[in-house]
């Protein structure tokens, strides 16, 4: 009863189905190859274990930022902040775990804070050597921002450009903010030299595997959650506000509650994909809020195809598997190509490939309908 409930959302969702099922599929089957000998034909190498979770993260991210400009018409600059929110709060976490591995040997304080000349732990540290406080702040942090920033910007009535341009100045001064050795995150070297997580040596084959499962399992979990709100009464307002937010306004809907609550939860979205990326590629530095990847991850959704959740899913795959391949061909040039992808998407494929896959099965029913 309570799968059926779970999956009801996938009805009528043909490639949803598909992309769970083939994400079911490599969650089973990826371990069973890594297990197998390293001379094997079939094994695979923990580093692509790593490297495909790495992958997963990134469309649980992508699936968050469909949900906000897919459904919504939000088109967020900034969502590349809250995934490295939520991954900062899992490296607070991580450095907690080293105690006195460290190279100083401090129980207490984070290598770069001895190195600092820092006498105590900042208050704000205080809670992150519990892992249950960690999961906590890895959707409270992003969360709370989001609601405070929604809350402000939806009631000014803020919309369109301007709206993406502030989410891009929240993203870059959130950068330049931890860039600074004095706010207590690391400074631009960030956190790393991560050694454990729950006492599991994160170097340890099965600890990667398990991270890859996790991953698979929150990208399901996040998936199946923004179908069951799009095809939900919430969901139906939220496209009505995408559509014709005036009209949706006039007829008595309360336009900026429903922006604030799906941006909130997108936004612990993705941090939660933050907080599973940062074990899997130890560290996590500011960088991760560079407005530029923020731009990227709309291209990943825009290439993929808008409003339809596995179409960004489908997307981020893509793009990520292409940047690990052209990187080490072209690493010049990968830029260029991206960029020209995208903007022969815009202009050829404005559903994306998730619309050209529905078109060609419309084109193959009206051929068998003729025949």
């Amino acid at each position: 009863m309570l799968l059926t409930s779970l999956l009801k959302p996938l009805a009528g969702d043909r490639g949803g189905q598909v992309m769970l099922a083939v994400l079911a599929v490599a969650a089973l089957l990826v371990p069973i190859l890594n297990m197998l000998p390293a001379g094997h034909a079939l094994h695979m190498p923990t580093y692509m274990v790593t490297l495909l979770g790495k992958y997963l993260t990134y469309a649980l991210l992508a699936v968050a930022v469909d949900l906000v400009w897919g459904y919504l018409g939000i088109l967020s600059l900034g969502h590349g902040a809250f995934f490295a929110l939520g991954g900062y709060a899992m490296g607070m976490y991580l450095m907690r775990q080293i105690g006195d591995r460290g190279v100083y040997g401090n129980p207490e304080l984070p290598d770069f804070m001895v190195f600092l000349n820092w006498q105590e732990l900042p208050w704000f540290w205080y809670g992150f050597d519990m892992f249950w406080f960690a999961l906590m702040m890895v959707m409270l942090m992003p969360g709370v921002l989001a609601f405070i920033f929604g809350w402000l910007t939806f009631r000014s009535r803020v919309t369109g450009v301007y709206l993406s341009i502030i989410t891009q100045a929240l993203t870059y001064a959130l950068m330049l903010a931890f860039f600074r050795n004095e706010m207590g995150f690391g400074g631009n070297n960030g956190l790393t030299d991560f050694k454990d997580i729950l006492g599991f040596s994160l170097q340890a084959d099965s600890t990667r595997i398990a991270l890859f499962i996790a991953s698979a399992f929150a990208l399901a979990g996040g998936y199946l959650a923004c179908r069951h709100i799009v095809t939900s009464r919430l969901g139906r307002v939220t496209v009505a506000i995408r559509d014709a937010e005036s009209r949706t306004r006039f007829v008595g809907y309360r336009v900026e509650d429903y922006k604030v609550w799906i941006f909130t939860f997108s936004a612990m979205l993705a941090g939660i994909a933050g907080a599973l990326y940062v074990p899997q590629v130890g560290i996590i530095n500011p960088g991760e809020f560079s407005p530029l990847n923020s731009i990227e991850i709309v291209i990943w959704v825009a290439i993929g195809g808008r409003a339809t959740l596995y179409g960004a899913i489908l997307g981020a795959l893509l793009v990520n598997y292409a940047k690990t391949v052209f990187t080490g061909l072209m690493p010049d040039s990968w830029l260029f190509l991206l960029g020209a992808l995208f903007v022969v998407v815009t202009l050829y494929l404005p559903q994306g490939l998730a619309g050209l896959m529905r078109q060609l099965k419309q084109i193959r029913r009206f051929g068998r309908a003729e025949a």
